[in-house]
């Protein structure tokens, strides 16, 4: 397929055939995300390690119910195995989701728990215990929250905390146009310094990001026009000593949709990272066409990416998109995208049977369907979702949180897939996760590029290996940008294999993991 227009994505084609991509469902404990109209939203879920045996928890948001925390028991390269585990102090009422997050700088990842009140830090500790972290200046508030991101200004300081806010509840001529505003809380020399970011527009998903490798994140919020109604955008805030609104002089074009989720990914090999927004309708994917600035362009509709209605199902109404992730799920060396589907509640107008996307990269760039018969096309309401490698096979797995029905975990069972590594950024100072950082990975003349980031997505966050897709090579070579402007050299790193990857001064230094 030839396509037409200044966005359309030129793509080399990848060496290694695709694989037949299958997933096999998991059993798990039931989970269901559940409640009134606060919790049509939300229902994240989040992925990371808390156990230190290198295999993912699992913590998914319950809404009016509590959450659950999944231990995974599996076998490295084997059955995935959960049982649940979880915690006096995630036994609240009202959460909407979770993001991983070394908040102290300890090395343990502590959570950051999204409400329809306080919000919530958690220290986390051995065994996957945690309890409730006291930070000065830092405030819950009892706002609706709905959206997260953090990113490290300064790596001998606590992470700069964002917090998105929906609707606000005790406006009386809510809750059309009643936006409530943003959160944005700095680290000071005793905790934490407050910033109101307004206008808020209703954000359902927002991230730091550092988009042109300027050397400073500034923060994407994607927000919900069915609430903001008129008068609202996407919005860019540039993270200067006071932050302010990208506009048109910038570079950034006014752009209004009923946004739910957001994931970056360099497709191209450009160096610069596409943005894909979730939506109601269709789903957004943009390329950056400038180096200098934040200006993007939507990619052709023959890219194959809307994925604005049901493919399955019977139902021709619009879809409704929520969490939305990158990954390559068949390690063919071209990323993948899965997107969350369901209708918000009983929306007359949107499908009501509306499966989950698997949309896979082909060689020529465009993306081709294949949630049915991989077998994920559930047509549950679904919400938030972790696509994450659970049993350290070098496969991508899925876990699905959804509205009024059970939580739902797939193992990828495909065969015939490429070669792939896995990189675990040890990071210094307080920054123990390089948040920030750049990862580089050489595969003859590709160059795969990763930002390290938290947020983004629909309120949850994997904190994970990072993963890449290597089609049928052998050796790659990888180079990390530190978040502290250090560059190191270009190393070589064998495939299908995870490793740690730290500096010392200028040396770059591996070890298994």
């Amino acid at each position: 397929m030839q396509l037409r227009g200044a966005s359309a994505l030129m793509i080399v084609a990848a060496s290694a055939a695709q694989a037949e991509v299958r997933f096999a469902p998991v059993d798990v404990v039931e989970h269901v995300y559940d409640g009134g109209w606060e919790f049509y939203v939300g229902g994240g879920v989040a992925a990371f390690d808390c156990s230190g045996d290198g295999l993912p928890e699992l913590v998914a948001a319950g809404g009016e119910n509590p959450p659950v925390l999944l231990r995974n028991k599996s076998s490295h390269g084997g059955t995935i195995t959960f049982e649940e585990a979880t915690p006096d102090a995630l036994m609240v009422p009202g959460t909407t989701g979770f993001y991983p997050l070394d908040i102290d700088g300890d090395g343990l990842l502590d959570l950051v728990g999204l409400r329809v009140g306080e919000n919530l830090l958690l220290k986390g500790g051995a065994e996957c215990n945690f309890e409730p972290m006291d930070v000065p200046g830092f405030d819950g508030s009892t706002a609706w929250t709905t959206a997260f991101s953090a990113t490290w200004e300064r790596q001998d300081a606590p992470p700069t905390l964002a917090f998105g806010n929906y609707v606000d509840r005790d406006d009386p001529k809510g809750p059309f146009e009643a936006c409530d505003g943003n959160d944005l809380f700095r680290p000071v020399a005793e905790g934490y310094a407050h910033t109101a970011l307004t206008p808020g527009f209703c954000p359902l998903s927002i991230l730091f990001s550092d988009w042109g490798r300027l050397g400073r994140a500034d923060l994407r919020m994607s927000n919900d026009r069915h609430y903001y109604v008129k008068g609202g955008a996407e919005q860019l805030w540039a993270m200067e000593d006071t932050p302010r609104l990208y506009g048109e002089a910038d570079g950034w074009a006014t752009h209004m949709l009923w946004g739910m989720g957001i994931a970056q990914r360099d497709l191209d090999f450009d160096g610069k990272a596409e943005v894909f927004l979730s939506s109601m309708g269709d789903q957004r994917l943009m390329k950056r066409v400038s180096a200098e600035s934040p200006t993007f362009e939507d990619v052709p509709y023959e890219m194959g990416t809307s994925a604005h209605r049901p493919y399955t199902g019977g139902d021709g109404r619009p879809s409704t998109g929520w969490h939305i992730s990158f990954g390559d799920v068949d390690n063919d060396g071209l990323d993948d995208v899965f997107i969350s589907k369901g209708n918000v509640q009983q929306m007359p107008g949107a499908a009501m049977e509306d499966p989950n996307n698997l949309l896979m990269q082909q060689g020529d760039g465009t993306f081709a369907e294949k949630g049915d018969v991989a077998g994920i096309a559930t047509l549950a309401r679904s919400r938030g979702a972790a696509l994450v490698d659970l049993n350290h096979d070098g496969l991508l797995d899925l876990a699905v949180v959804n509205r009024r029905a059970p939580m739902e975990v797939y193992q990828n069972v495909s065969e015939g897939t490429g070669t792939w590594v896995a990189l675990t950024l040890m990071g210094k100072d307080a920054n123990s996760q390089a948040v920030g950082a750049f990862i580089e990975v050489k595969v003859g003349k590709r160059v795969y590029l990763r930002e390290i980031t938290v947020g983004g997505g629909h309120a949850g966050g994997v904190s994970a290996p990072q993963y890449f897709g290597l089609g049928e090579a052998e050796l790659v070579e990888v180079r990390i940008k530190w978040p502290d402007g250090t560059q190191g050299d270009w190393i070589e790193v064998p495939v299908n294999g995870s490793w740690r990857v730290w500096s010392e001064g200028p040396v770059t230094v591996l070890s298994e993991y």
